[in-house]
C-alpha cells in the first residue's frame, strides 16, 4: 500500500459489507486513508474489532443491518450514492457452517444475491462490484494448485455457500452485465482477527498464555495463508481496473503461493514466539473440510501486475506483536 497513487479513491463513495471483520476493518482503514467516503454495513457491534477499536468507524458512515435485508442494502447504496461496492460480508467459519448450515446459506448465498440485485437496480450509481468468494468455492480437486477455470464443486456447507455465491456473481454478469469481479483468497490472517477458533489467532493466544496450542485436525491439512494487508492491496488493485470491461465477470486468485500444513504453521508460530517447548495437542476431530487446497496466482500477476509483498514469515512477524499487545 505504501507509495500507491491515492487520487483514484479521493471522494469516491464506497460501500463495504462485513466491515467489522478482519478484511473489512483493514480495507475501511485504507480506503479512509486514501480519501474515500466509506459507508460500512455492520450487523453486530463488536467493540474489540479494529473497525471500532482504532477509531476508523468514526470516519465512516455506519449502516446497521443484515446482508439479507434487501431494503437496508438498497437504501444504503442509494442514499449514499455508492460508486464502488466491496462485498466481504459472510459467515466465514467452517465449523459454524457445519453446525448451522441454514444461517450460513442465508448470509452467504442470499446475502450475495440481495447485494447484487440492489446493485443491478442502481446502474447509474454503482459502477464497480467486488465480491469475496474463497478458495473453498473450488471444493476438492486432485489437480493443484487451483486455477481460476477449475470447476466450483463445493460439497460441505461452507464450501457450497461460496460456490453458490460465486456462480450467482457470474450469473449477474452474464445476464445483466453487472460490472462484478470475484476474488478467491486463501486463509486470511493478521492483527485484528478475533475468531480464536482459527489456527493462527488461536495458536498465538495459547502460546502467549503459556498453554499448548490445540490442533483440531490431524495437522496434515494444507492451506494457503494470506496476510490481510496484502489482501487489501489485492482488492484495491482489482477495483481500480474495474472501469475496464475486460475485468467484468472475471475471477482472480490471490495468495502468497506458500502452502503449508497446519503443523508447519504451528511450528513457525512456536519458533517465532520462542516457545518450541509447547508441543501442540492434536485432537484429530476435524470433519467436513478439504484436506489439501492452494492457489495459482499467475492470472493476478499477468492481468494486474500484482503479487503479495510479504512472505508468510514476514506476515506472521507483523501479526504477532498485535496479539501480544491485545492479549497483554
Amino acid at each position: 500500500m505504501e507509495g500507491v497513487e491515492v487520487s483514484h479513491w479521493k471522494q469516491t463513495s464506497v460501500f463495504v459489507t462485513g466491515a467489522s471483520g478482519l478484511l473489512g476493518s483493514a480495507l475501511c482503514e485504507e480506503l479512509v486513508a486514501r480519501g474515500a467516503s466509506v459507508t460500512a454495513l455492520v450487523r453486530d457491534w463488536v467493540p474489540q474489532s479494529r473497525l471500532l477499536g482504532t477509531g476508523v468507524s468514526a470516519r465512516c458512515n455506519i449502516v446497521r443491518g443484515e446482508l439479507e435485508d434487501f431494503r437496508t442494502v438498497l437504501r444504503a447504496l442509494n442514499e449514499y450514492e455508492v460508486d464502488t461496492v466491496f462485498h466481504l460480508g459472510a459467515q466465514t467459519i467452517v465449523g459454524t457452517a457445519s453446525r448451522s448450515p441454514l444461517s450460513t446459506f442465508e448470509a452467504n448465498i442470499k446475502g450475495t444475491w440481495v447485494l447484487l440485485e440492489a446493485c443491478r437496480q442502481l446502474p447509474r450509481l454503482v459502477k464497480r462490484v467486488l465480491v469475496a468468494s474463497s478458495d473453498k468455492a473450488y471444493g476438492s480437486h486432485e489437480k493443484l494448485p487451483y486455477q481460476e477455470d477449475a470447476p466450483l464443486v463445493g460439497r460441505f456447507p461452507y464450501d457450497v455457500s461460496k460456490s453458490c455465491a460465486d456462480l450467482i456473481c457470474a450469473s449477474y454478469f452474464h445476464t445483466y452485465r453487472l460490472p462484478v469481479a470475484i476474488t478467491r483468497c486463501g486463509n486470511l490472517y493478521g492483527g485484528g482477527d478475533l475468531n480464536w477458533n482459527r489456527l493462527i489467532p488461536g495458536t498465538i493466544r495459547s502460546v502467549v498464555r503459556g498453554e499448548r496450542p490445540i490442533v483440531r485436525s490431524d495437522g496434515s491439512f494444507v492451506r494457503d495463508y494470506f496476510y490481510v494487508r496484502d489482501a487489501v492491496d489485492a482488492y484495491l488493485a482489482l477495483a481500480e481496473r474495474l472501469g475496464e470491461p475486460k475485468f467484468h465477470g472475471e475471477a482472480f486468485n490471490f495468495g502468497t503461493e506458500e502452502p503449508k500444513s497446519v503443523l508447519e504453521i504451528v511450528a513457525l508460530l512456536l519458533a517465532a514466539l520462542g516457545r518450541s517447548d509447547l508441543a501442540p495437542v492434536i485432537l484429530n476431530e476435524a470433519s467436513h473440510e478439504i484436506p489439501r487446497q492452494y492457489l495459482d496466482c499467475a492470472k493476478a500477476r499477468a492481468w494486474l501486475d500484482w503479487r503479495a509483498q510479504r512472505t508468510l514469515a514476514q506476515g506472521l512477524a507483523e501479526t504477532i506483536p498485535w496479539y501480544r499487545s491485545a492479549l497483554a
